[in-house]
């Protein structure tokens, strides 16, 4: 897991607003069950496919937020050259109260990654940029290609 990223707004700002992401999770979907908890079903940290370019019919972006304030979130995927986003998020405003936590789902239908490499997964907080996570996507038929390994880890 990354290390937790914080900012801090204007002390002069009466709440004090203050934002940390404890956890971004790649997953094919996510549901609100009883009690107000979520199921993450699929979770992953690459995709390995058979052949390129490959479509994602769906997957979700968590990003589970502590602290306070409302802010504007989104979340875009970048080419392995950050040339280029493959697909973008809708801003989605959120609000945490003090102390709260907020988890903020971004839903992707039909995402088609191209080419093999290291795509990054930027989350954007009021339009600026605040995390970037990788998401490696390999065709299974070049296992070289990022150094893996016979070790099971």
């Amino acid at each position: 897991m990354k290390p937790r990223k914080q900012i801090k707004t204007d002390a002069s700002d009466s709440s004090e607003a203050n934002l940390e992401l404890l956890y971004t999770l790649f997953c094919d979907d996510v549901r609100l069950e009883a009690g107000n908890k979520l199921s993450f079903m699929g979770v992953f940290q690459n995709i390995m496919v058979q052949q390129l370019p490959f479509p994602l019919i769906k997957f979700a972006v968590v990003n589970h937020w502590q602290g306070s304030g409302s802010y504007l979130s989104e979340v875009r995927i970048l080419t392995p050259d950050k040339q280029q986003a493959i697909v973008v998020s809708q801003p989605t405003p959120f609000q945490i109260s003090a102390g709260g936590f907020a988890d903020n789902i971004s839903f992707f239908i039909n995402v088609t990654f191209p080419t093999a490499g290291r795509y990054v997964v930027q989350t954007l907080i009021d339009s600026n940029l605040f995390h970037e996570q990788v998401l490696t996507v390999s065709d299974v038929n070049e296992p070289e290609m990022f150094g893996t390994s016979e070790a099971v880890n």
